[in-house]
């Protein structure tokens, strides 16, 4: 009976050595979870950038219909003019607001990140749905 006790003791203590040996060590961990955050870091960089590339890219595209707008406003008549004028401004401001907050985003965290992408977007549609209805509106 002791014998029993002692080999299951002996096989217990030999498996638990076994285990031990086949995991990672603490520092293996601490190293894996470092390279996962630069790697997270990485990404959400190419992320912003991105981003940051294509909403540049429709501000600017934004900023050329409303200079084509106003182009073709101009050569309207006295009533187009007045009913256009305003909107025309407007969507400059809002425009150039766009491109600001977009060169003054500072990273405050994956919440933030994701409410301002939203929000940007959002707007950034906006601009660019009030600028095709007034395409319509003039041709």
């Amino acid at each position: 009976m002791k014998n029993k006790i002692f080999a299951f003791a002996v096989i217990g203590c030999m498996t638990g050595m076994f285990l031990l040996g086949c995991d990672k060590t603490a520092e293996q961990k601490v190293e894996g979870a470092k390279q996962e955050i630069k790697e997270a870091k990485a990404d959400y960089a190419a992320e912003w950038q991105k981003f940051k590339a294509e909403s540049e890219a429709q501000i600017k595209v934004n900023d050329e219909k409303i200079d084509e707008l106003k182009a073709k406003m101009d050569k309207a008549g006295t009533k187009a003019k007045a009913k256009y004028k305003k909107a025309v401004v407007e969507l400059k401001e809002k425009n150039h607001a766009l491109k600001e907050k977009l060169e003054e985003y500072k990273d405050e965290g994956e919440t933030k990140w994701q409410e301002f992408k939203t929000n940007f977007n959002n707007d950034l549609k906006a601009v660019g749905t009030t600028i095709s209805d007034l395409f319509k509106d003039k041709d």
